[in-house]
């Protein structure tokens, strides 16, 4: 797909990854709906980033816990610039806790947060992609979908689930739109991690080196751009972390 005068939505596109996907993005052509649910500072000056580089971009508020939300940011999204070609599901809920610590709410938030609401952002911007006649779906997972995390049950049963989604949604929308899934390893650890925990992290890598939002981005791209005949497929960005 040629992203020039394209539409993408990223969620969670005021910071970190998000961010990154969404001035890539919009690099290539691309007029960005930027989501946040908090971050509204962060959301705005990706906006400004963007349209100071001569893009167009525009910052939409939703909670992605309640669908009603997701509907109308949709909506509001498609009113303002009359389509959306590109999704990427950026938005996520990740904290440590132990088994016996967790709650129903617990559960609820990681799920509802990385599962659920891709599941209806797919929904609703899929169908409309659709009946334009061709779109691309990104949804962004982690290696602990695959392999769990101890202490991340909710987080790593949440991003299993979203393998899954991916390739039920590639179906489902086929042939007019491809779904994919790009899972990641070591990218921008906690704020609360320390340096030790990094430095365990990098070690953990067969490349021995964190990776950065922007390979998370360069593989957005290739998946947007570069993958007509790629569909329901999940793309390793983790340093080999899954092999070692």
């Amino acid at each position: 797909m040629e992203l020039k005068e394209r539409v993408a939505l990223v969620t969670g596109a005021g910071k970190r990854v998000g961010r990154a996907i969404a001035l890539a993005l919009a690099a290539r052509g691309a007029a960005l709906a930027i989501h946040y649910r908090s971050s509204r500072s962060e959301a705005e000056s990706a906006v400004q980033q963007i349209i100071a580089a001569g893009g167009r971009a525009a910052a939409f508020a939703a909670n992605l816990e309640r669908v009603a939300d997701i509907e109308q940011m949709v909506a509001q999204i498609l009113e303002r610039f009359g389509r959306i070609d590109v999704l990427v599901n950026s938005a996520s809920v990740f904290y440590r806790k132990p088994l016996e610590e967790l709650t129903e709410a617990d559960w609820d938030i990681n799920l509802d947060t990385n599962l659920k609401a891709p599941f209806f952002l797919a929904k609703a911007a899929g169908l409309a992609m659709r009946r334009q006649g061709a779109g691309k779906i990104v949804n962004i997972g982690d290696w602990a979908g695959i392999r769990p995390y101890n202490n991340y049950l909710p987080y790593t049963v949440s991003k299993s689930g979203l393998i899954g989604l991916t390739r039920a949604l590639a179906k489902a929308l086929a042939p007019e739109v491809q779904v994919n899934c790009v899972a990641l390893g070591p990218v921008m650890p906690p704020e609360d991690y320390d340096a030790e925990e990094i430095e365990r992290l990098r070690r953990a890598t067969l490349t021995r080196t964190l990776g950065t939002p922007e390979d998370v981005a360069r593989a957005v791209l290739y998946l947007c751009e570069g993958a007509d005949f790629t569909t329901g497929a999940t793309l390793m960005v983790d340093g080999g972390r899954l092999l070692n």
